[in-house]
């Protein structure tokens, strides 16, 4: 299926498009557009784990600021530019090199839904984790996480139903804000985050209460509009509610299933491990929502319940109904362990079938030899 998306933010129209063009005239014209894509992810990454190795238990920035190095902060700045920047051309560089096929928009897409929750886990390290003064729960860090992942399902949720990617206007905002938050960070400190802002708010209160009106005001309902004009026009790509709710099921499952054991812990586990749990939250989810895309692309059926909703589930009642005991935390690390290979593994396998089908080599624009 030919590939359209529409972007109406004017963030992305009058000030980010013009950047891209300029910047895409330096990309040689030998560089396949999905090693764009993968240098991006993989910056992502690096700062990551960058972070993490400084602040594992997200405490740097509060209990004892100054852990975290200022570089690493105007690093991050740097990367997360980097990120954007790359994410933003592999599309044209793909339309100049006259090389766009269903493996790179695949490619953009899983791994942008892999990327989102990772922004997401390398930012509330600014914010560091609640101490009784400042800092933001592990349980806000958790709602905060779900409501990002959710936004990103109901546009992929709108393209399988609509056939139309509309970019949600958030991106763009949110890398900036991501940008200018690391810059803030290395400029003056991490105690920026702990000054009330106004009238007793602090920052990250403004961003939290900022994520949640955008996302339930601004962009669900437009998700919403989408589908419903889509159905007026008759251009909806299911003509059943079951088919076109059907995407749905299995991450709706999947987030309660996650906070069912986030709520009954016994030990306490997303307070104990929150980088390990919401990691796994963050590649479960993409997992799931893979299936989606690809479903979307190839015009299939998802199937109702995604196979890892079984694991999950048997790993939760055991962590619930007090069966894993003190054991909780290593089995999570196990899980989370098991979870990540899967799901490269499978990125990897998808990535190997369709560069076969499509006969064309994933990080290179040469054409493979025919078998």
């Amino acid at each position: 299926s030919q590939y359209s998306a529409v972007d109406t933010n004017p963030l992305s129209v009058y000030i980010m498009q013009p950047i891209w063009n300029k910047i895409i005239k330096i990309v040689p014209l030998w560089i396949a557009p999905n090693l764009l894509t993968f240098s991006g992810f993989v910056m992502i990454l690096f700062n990551y784990f960058l972070i993490s190795f400084y602040d594992w238990d997200y405490t740097a920035s509060g209990t004892s600021p100054g852990l975290v190095p200022t570089w690493v902060w105007l690093f991050s700045a740097f990367t997360t530019f980097c990120a954007y920047a790359l994410d933003s051309i592999d599309g044209k560089h793909a339309r100049r090199t006259q090389s766009s096929t269903p493996l790179g928009e695949l490619f953009d897409h899983g791994l942008d839904s892999w990327a989102t929750s990772i922004f997401v886990l390398s930012f509330f390290s600014v914010c560091s984790r609640d101490n009784g003064k400042t800092g933001v729960s592990v349980y806000t860090m958790y709602i905060y996480l779900s409501i990002v992942l959710f936004n990103f399902m109901c546009s992929h949720w709108e393209k399988y139903n609509t056939g139309v990617l509309f970019l949600p206007w958030g991106y763009d905002i949110s890398q900036v804000v991501l940008i200018a938050a690391y810059l803030l960070t290395g400029t003056v400190g991490v105690e920026v985050w702990q000054k009330p802002l106004l009238f007793g708010y602090y920052i990250t209160d403004v961003l939290v209460i900022l994520l949640i009106g955008f996302s339930l005001f601004l962009s669900f309902p437009q998700t919403l509009y989408n589908i419903h004009r889509a159905h007026l026009k008759k251009t909806l790509k299911n003509d059943s509610l079951y088919e076109g709710l059907l995407p749905l099921v299995s991450p709706l499952l999947l987030f309660v299933l996650l906070t069912v054991w986030v709520v009954l812990s016994p030990s306490n586990i997303l307070a104990k491990q929150p980088r390990l749990f919401l990691w796994m939250v963050g590649v479960a989810f993409s997992n799931v929502i893979c299936k989606v895309i690809i479903c979307q692309m190839s015009s299939t059926r998802p199937e109702l319940f995604h196979w890892f909703l079984f694991p999950l589930a048997l790993v939760v009642y055991a962590a619930i109904s007090g069966l894993l005991g003190h054991m909780e935390e290593a089995v999570l690390g196990v899980f989370t362990t098991l979870v990540t290979a899967a799901h490269v593994h499978y990125g990897v396998c998808v990535g190997r079938q369709l560069s076969e089908h499509l006969n064309i080599y994933i990080f290179s624009l040469k054409k493979r030899v025919q078998e």
